[in-house]
């Protein structure tokens, strides 16, 4: 498959802590425990279909800085297009990343200026008419491009991460124009099903999902009205949750261009995601999908399209 994917790319550091809330204390060593990488939603994602085995169009800005001039090499060691990273902001995205021996995760991300630039969909003429799927973050820079690809009849994908009302005003972008749309659990407004229907109801979304972390994942087909409730998979201890979101929807997206229905293609989404919360990091630990097909060989069944 070929995607288009379009989103943020930053530098992100990660600290291991003792656990949450943080006693206040002067200086700790947590001995290997605090690591820096090139992140973002858009390099999570686009490392992660690239694993998989698409052929990956990415979108992003940059600034001039060292943060910045790090970026290329990391994309060109995952063997990820950088034609289309413009390096025109005053300083790079940048992220820390808490997290405890559970498994949870405090996240605190500078976007710099990124939010002040505009993707005009013209320059990506070429990578629009040959994409199956645009997987769009929703960040401003995206608005007018998932706009027009919807207005093409390219399969839009978005992650709008935590949602707390059917009306929020900075993602009605998104909501109004993604055939895919994820969503996570944290901060809902009423009942899981209930605000999916609700999405449902007000938008026209192809297939919804909602992350519930260690509770699986929620699928409503927008064709049928039928919701699913598909277990979280675990392949060993939870090292670190951060990415485990953009891990589920590249697979989802991965699958489902790929021919498989909802439901297979959320299954095998799980498990992809199950395997990445065991290493630390983000853009790390994706497996390929002859892991996972390995995976439902030994025991977790498929479902029905699979």
């Amino acid at each position: 498959m070929r995607i288009l994917v379009s989103g943020l790319l930053n530098v992100e550091t990660t600290v291991a802590v003792r656990g949450f809330p943080i006693p206040y204390y002067p200086i700790d060593y947590p001995s290997f425990g605090v690591r820096s990488a090139v992140s973002g939603v858009g390099f999570n994602i686009a490392k992660a279909l690239t694993v998989l085995g698409d052929r990956v169009d990415l979108c992003s800005f940059l600034g001039g800085d060292p943060e910045g001039r790090r970026v290329p090499g990391e994309l060109e060691q995952a063997q990820i297009r950088t034609g289309r990273i413009y390096p025109t902001l005053q300083s790079t995205p940048a992220s820390v990343v808490l997290y405890d021996p559970q498994g949870s995760r405090q996240i605190y991300c500078d976007l710099k200026d990124i939010q002040s630039q505009t993707i005009r969909p013209e320059t990506l003429e070429a990578e629009l008419e040959s994409c199956d799927v645009a997987a769009l973050c929703n960040i401003n820079f995206n608005r007018a491009l998932i706009r027009e690809a919807r207005r093409r009849g390219v399969t839009t994908a978005t992650d709008v991460h935590v949602l707390g009302s059917v009306d929020d005003e900075y993602n009605r972008d998104f909501l109004e124009n993604a055939d895919i749309l994820f969503l996570s659990h944290e901060g809902l407004p009423c009942g899981p099903e209930d605000f999916l229907r609700q999405l449902l109801a007000r938008y026209r979304s192809r297939i919804i999902v909602l992350g519930m972390g260690a509770g699986g994942a929620m699928l409503l087909e927008g064709q049928t009205g039928e919701a699913t409730m598909i277990p979280a998979y675990r392949s060993g201890a939870v090292v670190n949750t951060v990415g485990a979101g953009d891990a589920l929807f590249s697979a989802f997206v991965h699958y489902y261009a790929g021919g498989l229905d909802a439901r297979a293609a959320l299954q095998r989404a799980v498990i992809f995601a199950g395997i990445k919360v065991g290493f630390n990091g983000a853009a790390q630990g994706f497996c390929r999908e002859a892991d996972i097909e390995e995976v439902l060989a030994h025991g977790i069944q498929a479902l029905p399209g699979g």
